[in-house]
């Protein structure tokens, strides 16, 4: 079973809100999954990235593959907070 890194879309029509989680490859967008590791609110100004650090290490270290938008998600949150 591959397990993967990615957004799961929440929130009503024109309002997205996505929650970042790990699931399985094969679940559904929404479906189920393992673990809650963050959320984005792109709706905010700048955009809101909250991330468990010690959760998302976690499952890449027991080799959980991020989505190419989630790596990107990471390299901001990491830039914003080096920043602060």
């Amino acid at each position: 079973m591959a397990v993967r890194i990615r957004l799961s879309r929440h929130g009503r029509k024109k309002k997205p809100f996505y929650r970042i989680v790990v699931a399985s490859a094969e679940a559904a967008r929404d479906g189920k999954f393992l673990e809650v590791v963050g959320t984005y609110d792109p709706l905010q100004d700048p955009a809101a990235i909250t991330i468990k650090q010690d959760k998302l290490q976690a499952w890449l270290d027991k080799g959980a593959l991020p989505t190419d938008t989630v790596k990107s998600l990471i390299v901001k949150h990491a830039a914003t907070a080096a920043a602060e």
